[in-house]
């Protein structure tokens, strides 16, 4: 008797979707996803909002932060169904059509980009290091880390946002935006 191979589509494990709501932006969206999904892809792949970049896809350049209850993730390094029933936001989110985000502004106004590439991911995080160091959040170059940090200086600034690369160097106008949107104190 011939032994009888598996076909092609015999050998394919079995479908293994879940169905997950993710709030982004303040709207709520379900998704049929594998759960191996990251919640970048989550956002670029299945919801279409690729305002939010896949750089390295590593954690190393930052384009793909994003904020989650107003603290800034890298959206590459994590699992979409992790965030279900979280707060989501993207630069989609930040602003309007007739009204950015003051960020926004200042990085249109300071030249804080060339390519844009890295812009989405400079903005969210810039958004969730003003909040981290109005809370009080030391870094690695706070003088008092027992102490709330009194001045948001060029080397805060430099250290707090070392995690979101630019490959175009646009670090002067990037670090101009960010001082002139925390000074203008329009910023929660």
């Amino acid at each position: 008797m011939k032994e009888q191979t598996p076909s092609t589509q015999d050998r394919r494990a079995p479908s293994s979707t879940i169905q997950i709501t993710l709030e982004i932006n303040g709207a709520a969206h379900t998704l049929e996803i594998e759960p191996r999904v990251s919640l970048l892809d989550a956002l670029r792949e299945h919801l279409h909002l690729t305002g939010t970049k896949k750089g390295c896809n590593q954690g190393a350049c930052g384009a793909c932060t994003v904020l989650c209850n107003g603290d800034r993730i890298l959206s590459c390094l994590t699992l979409a169904i992790k965030y279900e029933g979280m707060e989501i936001t993207t630069i989609e989110g930040l602003g309007t059509a007739g009204e950015l985000h003051p960020l926004q502004v200042e990085f249109m106004e300071q030249d804080g980009f060339q390519c844009g590439y890295c812009t989405p991911g400079q903005i969210c995080s810039a958004v969730g290091m003003i909040r981290e160091f109005r809370n009080g959040l030391p870094s690695a170059v706070t003088k008092d880390v027992s102490a709330r940090p009194v001045e948001l200086s060029e080397e805060e600034i430099s250290e707090r946002m070392s995690g979101n690369l630019c490959r175009c160097g646009a670090y002067l106008g990037i670090r101009t935006a960010i001082r002139t949107a925390f000074q203008s104190e329009v910023i929660p």
